[in-house]
């Protein structure tokens, strides 16, 4: 068999994978809930990939943040509503869908959306990815590989985003954050076994604040720009979009050829993440009167807030 059949097949077996997945993620919902019939859902979640949305998905997906003083109430109701499925699943990295774990701030930050038909339109299509793709994989992929297994393979992305946060840390004059972020890479891919484990977070001075190239142009001085919601990568301003084109070059993922195989590892990234946040999307969606509002004030206020740290 020839290298390029051996590839084709490769690609294929992984496609008949994720269709694996799927199949196995709308079987146990279904079982979980039998009389349940299935809801109308109009956007998802985006922040890089499909986090559809997730990411810095995807968070799909992926990927919110100001304007509409209608949505204070909507997103305070946030910590009263349960969310579907989450059941301690572990700690979230600082991506895509991140902002959706922080409380509302009762102050809004405002935010220029010149492009609010496209944003919408975007937000509309991601909706549709995240509730028709990216949660069946999700939820399948919960199903057969146990939380161990999936712990480990979200910590082993995160070593690998090591040179994006210390940078980061780098360029904001941050001198010990930076020495921080490469002691626990040297350790967790050492000790924790390319970066499987996460030995270093028993101590907590080897745990600075998660930074990207966004939160340090924000830093000197640059503001949003305007709001915009990119297909599968999800929410984001002009300053993050650009910050975002930084931190992939920095993502030694980002080098891997071919494409393909690019493309792989990356679903599985966001696939991998979403399992751990399954319920948060939609319980942000459900309590707000507007939902591309909400998650716009959630986006914009969590960015406010991560660069603020």
């Amino acid at each position: 068999m020839t290298k390029g059949a051996e590839n084709q097949l490769k690609h294929l077996t992984f496609v008949l994978l994720l269709l694996a997945f799927s199949l196995v993620g709308c079987a146990h919902r279904h079982v979980a809930n039998p009389s349940s019939a299935p809801t109308d859902a109009s956007f998802p979640p985006s922040a890089r990939l499909p986090d559809c949305g997730q990411a810095r998905l995807p968070d799909c997906g992926q990927g919110w943040r100001a304007g509409h003083h209608n949505q204070e109430t909507t997103l305070s109701k946030l910590d009263q509503t349960p969310s579907n499925n989450r059941g301690g699943e572990g700690d979230s990295l600082d991506e895509d869908l991140g902002f959706l774990d922080e409380e509302a701030e009762e102050e809004v930050v405002e935010v220029a959306d010149p492009l609010s038909p496209w944003n919408r339109a975007m937000f509309h299509f991601n909706d549709k990815l995240y509730f028709w793709a990216l949660k069946p994989l999700a939820r399948g992929y919960r199903a057969v590989i146990p939380k161990p297994a999936r712990s480990g393979v979200k910590n082993f992305f995160h070593n690998l985003t090591m040179p994006i946060r210390m940078v980061s840390c780098i360029l904001q004059g941050k001198g010990r954050a930076a020495s921080a972020e490469l002691t626990r890479f040297l350790i967790n891919s050492t000790v924790g076994v390319l970066g499987f484990g996460n030995p270093a977070k028993r101590w907590p001075e080897l745990n600075p604040s998660e930074e990207d190239l966004g939160q340090t142009l924000a830093i000197y001085g640059i503001g949003n720009g305007f709001y915009i919601v990119w297909p599968i990568l999800g929410p984001s301003t002009l300053r993050d979009s650009v910050g975002m084109v930084g931190d992939w070059f920095l993502n030694p993922v980002s080098y891997v050829e071919p494409t393909e195989a690019y493309l792989e590892i990356w679903t599985i990234e966001k696939v991998n993440e979403t399992s751990f946040r399954i319920g948060d999307y939609e319980s942000l969606k459900e309590a707000a009167i507007d939902p591309y509002v909400a998650f716009r004030n959630a986006y914009i206020q969590y960015r406010k807030k991560k660069v603020e740290e």
